[in-house]
């Protein structure tokens, strides 16, 4: 049931999604949502699917 609340929630989350290159590999926030939310990788991919599961983990945490 939380899964679904959750994707349900991101489905409309109007938020902006960051990826940042970095020397080190990659960095991934999210815009116009509350807390700090950071993703990071070697790649592009690993930091989106890191910050979307950081997303996930906040939503279930915290709610909203």
């Amino acid at each position: 049931m939380i899964r679904k609340k959750v994707r349900a929630w991101l489905a409309r989350l109007a938020a902006t999604i960051v990826v940042e290159k970095h020397r080190d590999g990659y960095v991934a926030y999210p815009l116009n949502v509350p807390g700090v939310i950071v993703g990071e990788g070697n790649t592009y991919d690993e930091a989106l699917a890191d910050v979307k599961s950081a997303l996930k983990f906040h939503i279930k945490t915290f709610g909203r």
